[in-house]
């Protein structure tokens, strides 16, 4: 084995990505099954994320993914994607919190329950999903190779800007003040806690603006990197958080977003 591969390896490491039918979490999902470890893949669609375990063990990849439904909307649901994940393994190496859901309206119509449900799937579920979680992590974890937890955040969650999305935007803020407070708490166990903050990428909660490719384009002229996302970029900061080359870091939020967590419009001296 190379350095290269070494420093990064996942092999023989098993994970659960919530939400992994689409999107990023599918783009990280992807990215440890291609790297050598055993994926499971849960979302509230249970077909769909069997359809996509099946289209990733089909990659002739080292790894590979087993998918069935999980729906963390409910104390009831996280209990039994916890049932489910614990009848398939003693240990889990790697949990990405990736389920998330939004609602858009403007401020005067923005409904009263769009706060609940918004910030029960997005932060609520992050925190009991991985604290009943936590005996798997705990079995997985060690001075040399720590369990690793990765919390869905947003560049939304970074800058003050809302796009009608207040419950969103607020609740990804929350998911990155929670990733720092279990980091400190979870070190002592051997368990790193970190956080992604993506800018745009192409999903089902963003199709609305990213669906095509002049749209993804036209999205992309905002960044400061004048592009969207890749699936690359997730997989080259998944990669990293969950092997050997990340065990150091834990209570970051990683921009994923081509600078638009340092973008601003501001000038002092300069017109």
């Amino acid at each position: 084995m190379s350095y290269l591969d070494e420093l990064f390896s996942v092999a023989g490491k098993t994970a659960l990505v919530t939400g992994a039918a689409t999107g990023i979490g599918r783009m990280a999902a992807a990215a440890l099954v291609r790297a050598g470890a055993s994926v499971m893949i849960a979302s509230r669609k249970g077909e769909d994320c069997i359809r996509v375990a099946g289209e990733l063990n089909g990659l002739g990849a080292a790894g590979r993914a087993e998918g069935f439904a999980g729906d963390v909307s409910s104390e009831t649901g996280i209990a039994a994607l916890v049932a489910e994940v614990k009848a398939r393994t003693d240990r889990l190496h790697v949990l990405v919190n990736n389920a998330g859901v939004s609602w858009g309206a403007p401020l005067e119509d923005f409904p009263y329950h769009a706060w609940a449900k918004v910030f029960g799937v997005n932060v609520t579920a992050v925190f009991h999903l991985t604290r009943e979680l936590l005996p798997l992590l705990d079995a997985a974890a060690s001075d040399a190779d720590p369990a690793r937890v990765i919390n869905l955040g947003s560049v939304m969650g970074t800058q003050p800007l809302a796009d009608d999305a207040y419950s969103y935007t607020a609740s990804k803020a929350a998911v990155h003040h929670l990733t720092r407070t279990l980091a400190i708490e979870f070190a002592a166990r051997r368990i790193t806690v970190n956080a992604f903050a993506p800018g745009p990428f192409q999903s089902r909660m963003t199709a609305f603006a990213t669906a095509t490719e002049e749209q993804a384009r036209h999205v992309g002229r905002h960044v400061p990197l004048r592009r969207i996302g890749t699936p690359d970029d997730i997989a080259g900061a998944t990669l990293y958080l969950c092997s050997r080359a990340g065990s150091y870091v834990t209570g970051a939020i990683l921009p994923i977003d081509g600078g638009q967590s340092v973008q601003h419009g501001l000038t002092l001296f300069k017109e």
